[in-house]
């Protein structure tokens, strides 16, 4: 089986990547830019240069594909909009699917879209999931609650260099997950007939909200956070400002999504069926404490390593220092 992985060089992409590439599947990665993939090409991958925004450059890109793993979304830095990668994009890689006889097609969604008509991203992905339902082809649908991975600039680094951690409203319990578990799910279901036409709920083991995930930090890093709130006010007019200029439309789009985890509502869902079908035992996936530990005690052994470097330079320097003399030698 052939799979076309598209936005693999994305924090969910490249994970989907690596772990279709393990257990043996044929990939091929749909890039902008060949240079920015490179690793992917190094993994094993088969690299292929289209754009969801020029629907053109796609029916070359899925020649001989069976699946598509849909893991591509505009970033709040991009040039484009949600709605030129998120909507028009996904409608043409849609069509292009069907037009080249595409099976499968994996799709990454957000839980409780339909409970949020007024944020873009949110709205545009409830839309997708609609057009994938009706265009034939046997998809699934991952609906997704947040990535472990965007925590660490969140609140790791912040908390290690003694940077302000925004806060912002009511923090929402949200069921954060490992990529790396999430793509096991997205390639499993390849597998899985049963999952055909089908939509589940994939997020971590438990619900965390702002609190308890600086005070984890803090634990784990043997450091105070400084707490910085934001009121949901400041947020909404930041927002409304930036719609004034194309530049920050973007931008704007995200913070309509950070209000939603603002809210207070729990992003998350029970897992047991999920589980029970693909498979998995839910003992065996990374939960968030453990996710953080590995990262502080990876960076806390880092930072003893360059204390420990720092130490010997300086010990070595006074040792040269106190070789020296200001006196000449003088023969007798």
């Amino acid at each position: 089986m052939k799979i076309l992985i598209v936005g693999a060089t994305g924090t969910l992409g490249r994970q989907v990547a690596r772990r279709a590439i393990d257990e043996g599947y044929q990939v091929r990665c749909l890039v902008r830019s060949a240079k920015k993939a490179a690793f992917l090409k190094e993994w094993g991958a088969e690299l292929v240069k289209a754009d969801l925004c020029y629907p053109e450059t796609l029916v070359q890109a899925l020649d001989g594909v069976t699946a598509i793993v849909d893991a591509a979304t505009a970033r709040a830095t991009d040039s484009l909009s949600i709605k030129q990668v998120d909507w028009d994009g996904k409608v043409a890689l849609i069509q292009a699917a069907v037009a080249t006889g595409v099976k499968r097609y994996i799709f990454f969604s957000i839980l409780n879209t339909e409970q949020h008509p007024d944020v873009p991203l949110m709205e545009i992905k409830r839309c997708t999931e609609s057009f994938l339902a009706e265009s034939g082809l046997d998809y699934t649908i991952l609906r997704l609650a947040g990535f472990m991975q965007g925590l660490i600039g969140q609140y790791g680094i912040p908390v290690l260099e003694g940077q302000p951690v925004w806060v912002t409203g009511e923090s929402s319990p949200i069921a954060y997950m490992d990529t790396q578990d999430i793509a096991k799910f997205a390639i499993r279901a390849l597998k899985l007939p049963q999952t055909e036409k089908q939509t589940y709920p994939v997020v971590g083991t438990r619900g965390w909200d702002a609190k308890e995930i600086i005070n984890l930090c803090e634990r784990l890093s043997g450091k105070e956070a400084r707490v910085t709130r934001m009121p949901i006010s400041l947020l909404r007019a930041v927002r409304n400002m930036l719609r004034f200029f194309q530049w920050g439309w973007n931008i704007s789009d995200r913070l309509a999504f950070t209000e939603v985890i603002a809210s207070g509502k729990a992003l998350d869902a029970s897992m047991d069926e999920t589980y029970e079908i693909f498979g998995f035992d839910k003992n065996e996936t990374t939960t968030l404490e453990s996710y953080l530990q590995e990262y502080f005690n990876r960076i806390m052994k880092k930072l003893k390593e360059l204390d420990y470097e720092k130490t010997q330079v300086k010990n070595k320097k006074q040792k040269q220092k106190q070789k020296k003399t200001p006196f000449k030698k003088v023969n007798s």
